[in-house]
C-alpha cells in the first residue's frame, strides 16, 4: 500500500507512511467494506508476505492457479483506466502495488510469477499486469524511493496535478488548494481555493458533566451510565473528544477504546478549570523536530506572534465598532475603548519583542472589556454586567461565563494541536509557567472573540442565563451553578458548529473545523507554504 501512494503521490506516502497520518473518508470505509464481504473464489485469501531481500510486505487479496500458472489478485473498488487502444488498464499506481505482489509471491512460493490482475469492481473489468524485467526494475526504483524519503523531515511538495487531490482522502490534513493559493504570485489573480474537506466537524464532543458517572465500553461504542438514567450508548466514530466534568470516572477498556480511535478524554473541574488530558498513539516525530527547529528561532517565531496579536486585536475592535454602530450613544461611550484598541494595534505592528507585544495585548484587553460591558443589554439586569475582566476566581456573573467558555475553548484547541500532530508545549507567544499548553493559548488568541465573547454576549442579551439559578454566589466569587453550566455547554457548542466565511480563503467553515485549519497553516509556517496563519477576521 504504501508504494501504491508513493506512486499515485509523494507527498501522501510521506504523510501516510512517514507521519503515520491517515484519515479514513468514506471511499475509504466503502474500500473496507468491499474487501470484508469478498467471496474470491480463490485457493488463499489474504495471503501477508514479507522479503527482506525486497525490502518490502504486504498482504495479497487473494491467490489463485490456473493452468499451472500462480498468481495475485488485487482487488479496486473503482474503476479500470482506459488505455490508448480504448481497451481496460491498470492504473500506474494499482500497477505498481500488483507487480510488487507478483514479486512477493514469486520469492515465497519458489516458483516464476509471470502476472498479477487486478478486479475493478466498478465496471466489472479484470485486468492482467505483466510482471516484465522493467516493471519489476520499477518496483526496486521505487522502494529505493521510499527509502530516502523515509530518512527526511522534509514533506514533498504539492503535487502539480490537481485532479489527484480532489479524490486523495488526505486533502483535508495535505490541504493542496490553499498551497497553491499562495503560489499565485498576483492576489488578484487568485482563485477561491477549493475547500476539499467537509466544512464542520463529522464527530462530536462528549460531554460527561453529572458528577459520579461512569464511562465504560460497549463493543465499539461508548456507554454513559448515570444513576437512575438510561444507559446512553454512543458510537466511538462519532466522538471527537470526551470531557469528563469533575468526579466521572471512565473505565481502562473505554480509555483503551479512546486510544485506537484517536480520542482525547479531556478533565476538567466542575469549575470549568483544566485538569490535563489523556491521548492514545506515537508521537509525530517529523513534525514536532520540525516545529522545535522553527520555533526555537525568534527570526521565526516573533513574526508569527506579531501576526496572532494583530489578529485579536483587530477581531475585538470590530467586534465593538460592529456592535455599536446603530446606536450613537453607544458609539460615543465606546469612544475611549475604541480608541484605546487602536492604540494597541499600532503598537503591535511596531513590537519587537515578545514582552512588548504582551503589552500591547495587556492594553488592548483593558480597554475591550471595558467596552464589553457597554454591549450588555440593560434588559438582562444589572448583575449580568461585568465591571472589567476578572479570572481567578471571576467576581461576577458574565466573567464566570467567560472563564469557562475559555475553558471550553482551550480544550478543543489541545484536541486539534494533537490530532495535528504538533507539541503543545511548544508555543509562538506564550511561554511555560503553569501546567497549561503555551501553544494552545496562543491560538486561543485567534478564537476568543468570535467563538466564547460574541457566543456569550449574545446569550446574555437572550436572557438566556437566569441571574439567581444558574449561578452560585460565595463571598467575591461567583461560579456556574449545575443548571447554568449545562446552559453554557449548549450555547458553547452550538456556536462551535457555526459555519463562517473565511476572510482570506473565502470559503465556509465551522469554527471547529476552523480550529484545525489554523493548527495545519501554522505547521505550513515552517514547510515552506507560509502565508496563510492568523489570517481569520471577523466581519
Amino acid at each position: 500500500m504504501a508504494l501504491h501512494a508513493l506512486a499515485y503521490c509523494e507527498r501522501l506516502f510521506y504523510l501516510e507512511e512517514v507521519e503515520e497520518l491517515r484519515v479514513a473518508d468514506a471511499a475509504v470505509w466503502e474500500g473496507r467494506r468491499l474487501h470484508a464481504e469478498l467471496g474470491e473464489p480463490a485457493e488463499v485469501t489474504e495471503l501477508t508476505l514479507e522479503s527482506e531481500t525486497l525490502g518490502i510486505r504486504g498482504r495479497l487479496d487473494a491467490v489463485r492457479t490456473r493452468e499451472g500458472l500462480l498468481y495475485p489478485v488485487e482487488h479496486k473498488k473503482g474503476r479500470s483506466r482506459r488505455g490508448e487502444d480504448g481497451k481496460p488498464a491498470a492504473w500506474d499506481s494499482d500497477r505498481l502495488q500488483a507487480v510488487a505482489y507478483a514479486m512477493l509471491l514469486e520469492e515465497d512460493a519458489g516458483r516464476a510469477v509471470a502476472e498479477a490482475r487486478i478486479r475493478y469492481h466498478a465496471d466489472g473489468m479484470t485486468v492482467r499486469v505483466a510482471a516484465t524485467p522493467e516493471s519489476r526494475s520499477e518496483v526496486l526504483r521505487a522502494v529505493a524511493r521510499a527509502r530516502v524519503l523515509s530518512a527526511t523531515t522534509e514533506r514533498p511538495a504539492v503535487t502539480k496535478d490537481e485532479r489527484k487531490c480532489v479524490r486523495c482522502s488526505l486533502a483535508p490534513v495535505c490541504l493542496p488548494e490553499e498551497s497553491r493559493w499562495l503560489d499565485c504570485e498576483v492576489p488578484e489573480d487568485r482563485p477561491t481555493p477549493v475547500r476539499l474537506f467537509p466544512p464542520d466537524t463529522e464527530r462530536r464532543s462528549l460531554h460527561v458533566v453529572t458528577q459520579g458517572a461512569r464511562i465504560g465500553r460497549s463493543g465499539d461504542a461508548l456507554a454513559v451510565a448515570e444513576r437512575d438514567q438510561e444507559l446512553l450508548v454512543v458510537g466511538a466514530r462519532e466522538v471527537s473528544d470526551v470531557v469528563i466534568h469533575g468526579h466521572g470516572q471512565i473505565t481502562t477498556q473505554a480509555l483503551r477504546l479512546c486510544a485506537a480511535e484517536e480520542i482525547p478524554v479531556h478533565f476538567v473541574t466542575t469549575s470549568g478549570a483544566y485538569v490535563g488530558v489523556f491521548t492514545g498513539g506515537a508521537p509525530a516525530v517529523q513534525r514536532r523536530l520540525r516545529q522545535l527547529r522553527a520555533l526555537s528561532r525568534d527570526e521565526a517565531a516573533l513574526p508569527l506572534a506579531r501576526r496572532l496579536i494583530q489578529a485579536k486585536i483587530e477581531n475585538q475592535l470590530r467586534h465593538l465598532l460592529r456592535s455599536s454602530r446603530k446606536s450613537p450613544a453607544l458609539r460615543e461611550r465606546m469612544a475611549g475603548p475604541i480608541d484605546e484598541l487602536r492604540r494597541a494595534l499600532r503598537g503591535a505592528a511596531r513590537a519587537r519583542l515578545r514582552e512588548d507585544l504582551m503589552g500591547q495585548e495587556g492594553l488592548a484587553a483593558r480597554g475591550y472589556f471595558a467596552g464589553l460591558g457597554e454591549l450588555v443589554d440593560p434588559a438582562a439586569g444589572a448583575e449580568m454586567r461585568p465591571a472589567g475582566r476578572s479570572r481567578r476566581p471571576p467576581a461576577d456573573r458574565f466573567n464566570a461565563l467567560l472563564s469557562m467558555g475559555y475553558s471550553l475553548l482551550y480544550r478543543d484547541l489541545v484536541s486539534a494541536i494533537l490530532r495535528v500532530g504538533l507539541e503543545p508545549a511548544l508555543g509562538i507567544l506564550h511561554q511555560p509557567r503553569s501546567s497549561a499548553f503555551p501553544l494552545a493559548l496562543d491560538l486561543m488568541e485567534l478564537f476568543r472573540t468570535p467563538v466564547v465573547d460574541m457566543a456569550v454576549l449574545g446569550a446574555v442579551n437572550r436572557r438566556s442565563f437566569d441571574p439567581s439559578a444558574d449561578f452560585a454566589v460565595t463571598g467575591k466569587q461567583v461560579w456556574l451553578s449545575d443548571p447554568g453550566r449545562r446552559k453554557l455547554l449548549d450555547v458553547y457548542e452550538r456556536r462551535k458548529h457555526e459555519e463562517y466565511r473565511h476572510a482570506a480563503l473565502d470559503y465556509s467553515l465551522s469554527y471547529g473545523r476552523m480550529m484545525e485549519l489554523e493548527v495545519r497553516l501554522l505547521e505550513k509556517e515552517w514547510t515552506g507554504e507560509a502565508g496563510l496563519f492568523a489570517r481569520l477576521r471577523i466581519r
